[in-house]
């Protein structure tokens, strides 16, 4: 009876997407980023930076850098990312715990489940005991100032990057349409 109502509940907390996060999928996922890197010479390319004529220019330029640069965008998200880890030795430490405890109970589970008080433990469930374990000390490392600098940061540098950056080639314009009355 306890089996079936847990079995109906996980039923209804399924995500509406079907999410594939093997490790194929994944080395996929960074395979096409790579092949989608821009050379980072013409990404700071000097000579390419320019104001934009209009806000409407600033918009259509925006989306275009950022759809044409959206790998090095990673890159440098990923830089400010690792930057922050190294330079706090507690966050470092927090990350490899939790990190290394949800790497042990997945070798764990591979051979037997885990029970206690003759009850067995779900993957899940281990993984959010992990989770609350952790909080307190990502909570003592300031991951919440570290996560807001990281996005704060990468929004800056993206936007300021795609705001200036003419991507456009001579013959092509962002200038709209006059609309004659």
């Amino acid at each position: 009876m306890f089996l079936a109502c847990q079995m109906a509940d996980v039923d209804k907390m399924s995500l509406p997407v079907k999410l594939n996060l093997s490790v194929p999928a994944a080395q996929e996922w960074v395979g096409t980023r790579r092949k989608q890197l821009k050379p980072w010479f013409r990404f700071v390319q000097t000579s390419k930076f320019q104001s934009p004529s209009s806000v409407p220019a600033l918009g259509a330029r925006i989306v275009k850098n950022i759809d044409h640069f959206q790998s090095n965008y990673l890159c440098i998200f990923v830089v400010l990312i690792l930057y922050c880890l190294l330079t706090s030795p507690l966050l470092l430490f927090a990350v490899g715990t939790s990190l290394g405890a949800c790497a042990l109970i997945s070798r764990k589970n591979v051979d037997q489940k885990i029970c206690v008080f003759g009850q067995e433990i779900s993957l899940a469930q281990q993984y959010g005991l992990i989770a609350m374990v952790s909080l307190p000390l990502f909570y003592l490392a300031g991951a919440g100032s570290v996560v807001f600098w990281v996005l704060g940061a990468s929004m800056f540098f993206i936007v300021l990057h795609a705001s200036f950056y003419n991507n456009e080639s001579p013959e092509e314009s962002f200038e709209l349409p006059i609309q004659q009355v």
